[in-house]
């Protein structure tokens, strides 16, 4: 029932982008990975992760502003409790989780009232209990669904291969990614959520694409910047060119300058309705800073023109 700005070491009024830079910060440090060691890391950690989901999410953080829910997600009114999709948010389970660059939240079960309303309203009958009113009450509740957060490499993510997980109560399975994944991408695990008295919760898992550092996403396509060499440039010929699955060679045309776009086809993110986005290679001509050589040639050319010309200057 921790205040979440206080676990999270923000103010109050502390914008969204500062709740994320916190977190952050405080998930590269606490991780279990790098803290096998320390239970308490652990602990610090699904603590950390549930303060940012409830402070993420617009309507629970004015909730919790308010009053209306405390740090857990749960309503403050004594006979409320709170479970995620039920109007409270999930809470951490130490020692479960993904266990590889992910970052985790779990869940414990909600209060059992039914013998609160058995007392009230009469005894239990067969699937139900009968009422004063003579009314069934409703269905035993299902156990709390259980949030987690998923990372997924960029070129993973592009290529759809499967993620293998490991859940709060140990069970591992293998995640297969949905066609069109992006950074909020939610896929539901029926049944693999907390027990109670109505059966399993499930497991929600939310995708975060991570960023890479030479590709770039537009749409279900994919952008790189390809540098070449001047001779690469004038002469043409076939270059390496990495993609999301393995490098393939390309032919850069003769006379090719800085700019020039190449497309590579079914080579990007497959899309919803089936097919793939393509990989559109930007050639970047790399001039050596310093070549001796470069300096003799160009001192004894033309320049070849004015490129600007056409615009005027």
């Amino acid at each position: 029932m921790a205040d979440p700005y206080a676990t999270l070491g923000v103010a109050r009024g502390a914008s969204e982008a500062d709740i994320k830079k916190a977190y952050r910060k405080l998930a590269k440090e606490l991780h279990p990975d790098r803290n096998k060691d320390n239970p308490k890391a652990s602990e610090r950690f699904s603590q950390v992760t549930s303060a940012y989901d409830l402070l993420t999410d617009k309507d629970k953080r004015a909730r919790f502003d308010r009053g209306e829910i405390d740090g857990d997600g749960n309503p403050t009114s004594p006979f409320g409790y709170g479970g995620y999709g039920g109007g409270g948010a999930p809470r951490g389970a130490p020692g479960g989780g993904f266990r590889s660059q992910q970052f985790d939240f779990g869940g414990g079960e909600g209060p059992d009232v039914s013998d609160l309303f058995e007392g009230l309203f009469g005894a239990r009958t067969g699937g139900g209990f009968a009422s004063g009113f003579g009314r069934r009450a409703a269905p035993p509740p299902k156990g709390e669904n259980l949030a987690y957060r998923l990372p997924v490499s960029f070129t993973d993510a592009a290529a759809l291969a499967p993620q293998r997980v490991t859940l709060g109560d140990g069970r591992t399975i293998d995640l297969k990614l949905p066609a069109g994944v992006e950074t909020g991408t939610q896929m539901r695990l029926a049944g693999k959520g907390e027990p109670g008295p109505g059966g399993a919760g499930d497991a929600i898992v939310t995708i975060e694409v991570l960023p890479h550092r030479y590709f770039t996403r537009d749409g279900d396509d994919v952008r790189l910047d390809l540098p070449i060499t001047l001779r690469e440039a004038v002469e043409g010929g076939a270059v390496k060119c990495p993609t999301v699955e393995r490098a393939v060679m390309i032919t850069v045309p003769a006379g090719s300058t800085s700019g020039k776009t190449l497309r590579l086809k079914g080579k990007g993110f497959h899309r919803k309705g089936g097919g793939r986005g393509d990989q559109l290679v930007t050639l970047v001509v790399d001039v050596p800073a310093d070549d001796a050589a470069l300096k003799a040639f160009v001192a004894g050319w033309d320049g070849g023109g004015n490129p600007r010309e056409g615009m005027g200057v």
